[in-house]
């Protein structure tokens, strides 16, 4: 069983900058494949990054490609998302999630933080 509890979100401005951290319960962490995925007001959620075990495999979605940086420590058991030049279209209620394969399927995560408010304002 893994735990997930996200911080870091906050309001910034257009072009700044924010750095999220999920921290994790449970030893098993470094077995899970971490992702982050945000949901806006009346959207669904949607797949931001991932990030496999051993920092080998990492995948972005096109609209944060160049802009976000996913990263873990495993010693720490926590998983973070660097935000550079952020957007207003970023803002979201992010949420890190753990899974067992290597995807980008929200349903496919086992283990879900509770979500941390990003706002972007312009």
């Amino acid at each position: 069983q893994v735990q997930l509890v996200e911080s870091g979100g906050g309001l910034v401005q257009a072009g700044g900058s924010l750095r999220l951290s999920c921290e994790a319960s449970g030893r098993t962490f470094r077995s899970y494949f971490m992702g982050w995925f945000r949901q806006a007001p009346g959207k669904e959620r949607e797949f931001v990054a991932r990030i496999s075990w051993s920092d080998t495999l990492i995948y972005y979605a096109d609209s944060v490609k160049g802009r976000f940086t996913i990263s873990r420590d495993n010693a720490k058991n926590t998983v973070y998302l660097q935000m550079n030049n952020l957007k207003p279209e970023d803002t979201a209620v992010y949420y890190c999630a753990a899974a067992v394969a290597l995807t980008t399927t929200p349903d496919a995560y086992r283990h879900w933080g509770q979500g941390t408010q990003v706002t972007v304002s312009t």
